[in-house]
């Protein structure tokens, strides 16, 4: 079994064995390579202590030292090379007491999570695989490296690690390896939420989003985001959706494309419905006010993961905007543009679009000609170059400031003013039709106010 080695990989592993070292490519780049696909990074390992590495090479950086990884350096390529190692005993569920080095590769395999990730190649050599790694990506399988009790003691982010390379590979667990999962998941709350955060998102851009369903069936979920669990039990009796809440996300996110935004903004877009669940005198459960609770919630619950803010704002806004009414006409377009904020109006679309298409048969193409008449008359909108936001005025704070409004709270209002005028009309979208428009603003702000210079005046 040959496997295709970029050439600075190629040089790195000849250059140890050149020095009277092993060294072959291993995990990932690996089990990518057999798989068909383009590895994204390629890791080395190799009897040869970080020392006598940096002695080979001209450029490394010490990455991981302590730990024996050394990255070597081609100008801006840098590729992992980590000594033969044997892990200590686990204290924490993620790091070791100790690292010791090893001169053994079979031992360095298998301290590694999968059987797929535990395969190492040379050109002289071919595939070392000591635990059937290469026939479970013939069986499509994910399965410990041993005993997955201990793999999972060792690390218990390994467990979202199982599910997440199931969606990314379309693999399916094995059932040993899921019982250990189910056994431990309560351990996953020693694993930072940074951590947490990386491995769901990867599984939410994956092909198979509707995977994190197994976090829920495993109780991962009940420790790192029990909303869900809430959301996978919450039924939906109507005629507008055929699956719970939980299901009808899992199906929404698959709908949508793989962008991190969409992908999480589908996700948590539902996830007020169990706070607000009515049902009516006829057996009818009806979810009103769900969208402003799930933005609140959901900004609960990214802080919490420790997402960045920016990606915070932007799914939150979608949550927010997912059930937004607008009526498929210009104006209430240009209102709604101007309420909400047109950044992400494009992605909206695609948000309601995927909705739809996870609710029931009942009415859907109608939803869905309807979706297209709003899409048209928002393209018509910024065909034409309507203003719906500040900066698109054709006045600025400066040009009003010009007029004797001072800069702070009172511009703003005038700008809003103006922009509420124009939403409304935009022909009078004109310097001079504003600038007399907002000179009968300030006066009438004056006259309704008390002159606060003289109320400033000491008494005499």
């Amino acid at each position: 079994m040959q496997i295709r080695l970029p050439g600075q990989v190629g040089t790195i592993i000849t250059t140890l064995e050149n020095a009277g070292f092993e060294a072959y490519a291993v995990g990932g780049c690996v089990r990518d390579s057999l798989l068909g696909r383009e590895p994204e990074d390629w890791d080395i390992t190799t009897n040869a202590k970080p020392a006598e590495v940096k002695s080979l090479f001209r450029r490394t950086i010490d990455t991981g030292i302590q730990h024996g990884t050394v990255t070597v350096m081609f100008g801006k390529n840098g590729y992992e090379v980590t000594t033969y190692r044997v892990d200590g005993e686990y204290e924490d569920g993620r790091h070791p007491k100790k690292v010791e080095f090893t001169g053994s590769l079979r031992e360095d395999l298998c301290r590694r999570d999968f059987t797929i990730n535990a395969m190492a190649y040379r050109p002289q050599d071919g595939l070392v695989d000591c635990f059937g790694g290469a026939l479970d990506l013939k069986e499509r399988r994910i399965r410990c490296v041993g005993d997955a009790a201990e793999r999972f003691g060792e690390d218990a982010l390994r467990m979202m690690r199982a599910v997440r390379f199931s969606a990314q590979l379309s693999f399916t667990i094995e059932e040993k390896t899921l019982d250990a999962v189910r056994a431990l998941a309560d351990s996953l709350r020693k694993v930072s939420a940074e951590r947490i955060q990386a491995e769901f998102v990867k599984l939410l851009c994956s092909p198979n989003p509707d995977r994190a369903a197994l976090f829920y069936e495993t109780g991962l979920s009940a420790v790192f985001l029990p909303e869900f669990d809430d959301c996978m039990r919450t039924m939906q009796n109507h005629p507008h959706h055929c699956y719970s809440v939980g299901e009808h996300l899992l199906h929404a996110v698959k709908a949508v494309r793989a962008d991190r935004t969409l992908r999480l903004a589908m996700f948590f877009h539902d996830f007020g419905k169990p706070r607000v669940k009515q049902t009516d005198e006829n057996g009818i459960d009806h979810f009103h006010g769900h969208a402003a609770i799930g933005e609140k919630m959901t900004e609960q619950i990214m802080r919490r993961l420790k997402f960045d803010t920016d990606t915070i704002r932007k799914v939150c806004w979608l949550v927010r905007s997912h059930d937004l009414k607008i009526e498929p006409e210009k104006r209430a377009m240009r209102r709604a543009m101007a309420a909400a904020g047109m950044e992400l109006f494009p992605e909206l679309f695609e948000v309601k679009a995927a909705d739809i298409s996870a609710q029931s048969d009942y009415l859907r193409e109608e939803k869905y000609e309807e979706l297209a008449r709003l899409r048209a008359v928002y393209e018509e909108v910024v065909r034409g170059g309507d203003c719906v936001c500040v900066k698109d005025l054709a006045v600025t704070g400066r040009d009003l400031i010009g007029l004797g409004i001072p800069a702070g709270p009172g511009l703003g209002a005038a700008l809003k003013k103006l922009l509420a005028l124009v939403v409304e009309e935009p022909a009078y979208n004109k310097k001079e039709i504003l600038m007399t428009e907002a000179e009968r603003i300030w006066k009438e702000e004056q006259s309704a106010c008390p002159d606060k210079e003289e109320e400033k005046e000491p008494n005499s």
